[in-house]
């Protein structure tokens, strides 16, 4: 199993958690990829955080959404709803994306699907987010994959990160990553 920790805002303001205290928890669990999510907070914020974050880990750093700041970190990762309102066409705005973003720098983009996941197969990414797995406690979910996310990943000719509700006890054949955020705590 290959980490990817979730590092969600809202979820440490909850818990009283600092970055340094999951960033140690990180470490601790052997995390390859850290991405930062932050839906509420201006860019500004955003950026303090990437460069804390930057100061305490030496992975691959992503951040969630806001690819305006991609030169503080590795990638971005995108939502489909984002991704949908870069541009309507869906390759067209992954095409955007690299351009702002940089050829270097890592694209993930969520799926919650095999419809997803096959047109993501035609779109320039280096690995897709699948899930949810379970109900998660860091964002709302209506569409839970169970016991068939695994094989829905075997459609994907990406890496899959298996996201919502995974734990490290969990067991796939077809994720390269297990996308784990309280789940740490």
């Amino acid at each position: 199993m290959r980490l990817y920790a979730l590092c969600d805002q809202e979820m440490l303001d909850k818990h009283n958690l600092s970055l340094e205290d999951f960033v140690f928890l990180a470490k601790k669990y052997d995390a390859q990829v850290i991405q930062y999510r932050n839906k509420t907070a201006d860019i500004s914020f955003i950026k303090q955080q990437l460069i804390l974050l930057r100061q305490l880990f030496e992975g691959f750093l992503i951040v969630n959404d806001a690819f305006e700041l991609s030169s503080f970190c590795d990638g971005v990762h995108i939502g489909q709803e984002d991704l949908y309102k870069i541009d309507s066409d869906a390759k067209k705005a992954i095409e955007i994306l690299k351009e702002v973003i940089g050829k270097d720098k890592l694209l993930g983009l969520s799926t919650h699907n095999k419809d997803e996941i096959l047109q993501a197969n035609e779109l320039d990414l280096n690995y897709i987010g699948l899930g949810a797995y379970r109900p998660t406690t860091t964002k709302d979910v209506d569409n839970i994959l169970g016991e068939t996310l695994d094989e829905i990943a075997s459609f994907s000719k990406h890496p899959v990160a298996a996201i919502g509700g995974v734990c490290l006890e969990d067991s796939f054949k077809n994720v390269t990553y297990h996308v784990i955020g309280s789940g740490l705590l």
